[in-house]
């Protein structure tokens, strides 16, 4: 079987797919993973065959114009909307999706198609559709934004499926957008539908949420459009190119406490949302040893680095948490389940996108603690961490989601359903027809 794993360049979202990748390899399956160009090094350093398709997204410079200091001084409501990535209403999602307005959601789709789908898919579409076409693959997998690959596979007449990288909040908002829409404009479905049909297809609502849906969350962090055909498969952690570090060969003398607050933050926008000083500051009297990642291109922002606390710029958090005691995070998706996936309490920090919702539902859980990152303080986070290093209950209560995590399919024990389900959702592949220029 020919298998196609699809991303626009963001890193985070491809690592979340790569123990899959590599269970179908080792399987004797055909795998290639298409992006754009960026992050081509980063495919082949995880032992991946790339394809670059199209041109490089330029959704971090765009999004980096409104991330300034200035900016946010003079526009404080537009600079927290694109700082928290709040493009959709998530937290009523989360609790009462039946409430959900078309008011609520039409402009949020309006506004998602413009300012994030399209920059981020449009230059795949044409390479990513040559490709598939040129080299047919049986199934493509694909991140649940990457839409062009969902263009690309029913044009090849492959089967698909959306590989997610957190809680599934797109398909439970379109789900609730489409029962309100009657004859409302769907911005979503009048995109994809024209650039799909130059291609001989019509838009089906397969295009925007896959045949079916793997989810690789534990039962009560998960979200789910009763409709879809979701997968469940257990997450593996990978955190990218690891070396591990001498440090870390024995056990820590005192309790260890990891402080990380993400690659994206970093690296797209503009830095962490919390002053590390004041975090580190505040543990800096507690009979602990602190690791904290930061960035190397944040380090400057440092005045001091207290005597309990070891800042280096990265370390492999597979294998640093395992000897964690707790740790202090932005509830990401790969963070977070390579956090509960050793069992360790967090005491979450979230900002963005599905973050929130997934701290709450772990807080919830009575499984760690969360405050979010734009209210959080240096006193908040040091209370925090000191009750999950003294309060038995928080470690207790991790270890159902981690013996969950645990005991559901691994990639490896996936694969052949994957290839029955690969053999179900299959098409006929359309005849080549005009050439479609690139889009911008």
């Amino acid at each position: 079987m020919r298998v196609l794993f699809a991303t626009y360049a963001v890193k985070t979202h491809f690592q979340a797919m790569v123990p899959l990748a590599w269970a179908l390899r080792n399987a004797g399956h055909e795998v290639r993973v298409a992006s754009q160009p960026e992050l081509a090094d980063v495919i082949t350093s995880a032992g991946l065959t790339a394809v670059s398709v199209g041109q490089d997204h330029t959704l971090w410079r765009t999004a980096n114009r409104f991330l300034t200091k200035r900016y946010a001084e003079s526009n404080p409501a537009v600079y927290k909307s694109v700082r928290e990535a709040a493009v959709l209403p998530f937290d009523q999602a989360e609790q009462a999706p039946d409430q959900l307005t078309l008011e609520d959601l039409a402009p949020a789709y309006d506004n998602l198609v413009q300012s994030w789908y399209r920059i981020v898919n449009n230059t795949m579409v044409a390479d990513l559709v040559d490709f598939a076409r040129h080299w047919r693959p049986d199934l493509v997998i694909w991140e649940p934004n990457s839409y062009a690959a969902a263009i690309a596979a029913e044009v090849s007449g492959a089967a698909h499926a959306r590989l997610l990288w957190g809680a599934d909040i797109f398909a439970v908002t379109r789900a609730r957008l489409l029962d309100l829409r009657a004859e409302r404009a769907d911005a979503l479905g009048e995109w994809l539908a024209g650039l799909i049909e130059p291609y001989g297809h019509d838009f089906s609502e397969t295009l925007a949420t896959g045949d079916f849906t793997i989810d690789q969350l534990p039962g009560p962090l998960r979200m789910t459009a009763d409709h879809l055909h979701y997968v469940r498969m257990g997450y593996v952690p990978y955190n990218g190119v690891a070396t591990v570090p001498k440090w870390l060969w024995g056990q820590p003398e005192r309790p260890r406490v990891a402080l990380t607050l993400g690659v994206s933050a970093a690296e797209s926008f503009g830095g962490y949302g919390v002053s590390v000083q004041d975090v580190l500051d505040s543990l800096a009297d507690l009979d602990i040893e602190v690791v904290a990642t930061v960035a190397e291109r944040e380090q400057h922002k440092l005045r001091q680095i207290p005597g309990n606390t070891r800042v280096v710029p990265s370390v492999p958090l597979h294998a640093l948490l395992p000897s964690c005691s707790a740790a202090v995070h932005h509830a990401g998706f790969n963070t977070l389940c390579t956090n509960l996936f050793y069992g360790v309490p967090p005491m979450s920090l979230p900002e963005r996108f599905d973050e929130p919702l997934l701290a709450r539902r772990v807080e919830r859980q009575g499984a760690g603690l969360s405050v979010h990152m734009a209210e959080a303080t240096g006193e908040q986070v040091r209370a925090g961490v000191i009750r999950l290093l003294t309060e038995p209950s928080f470690r207790q209560a991790v270890q159902p989601l981690t013996a969950e995590m645990t005991a559901m399919p691994s990639p490896a024990d996936l694969v052949p359903y994957l290839t029955e389900l690969t053999g179900g959702y299959r098409r006929h592949a359309s005849p080549p027809v005009r050439k479609v220029a690139a889009l911008h």
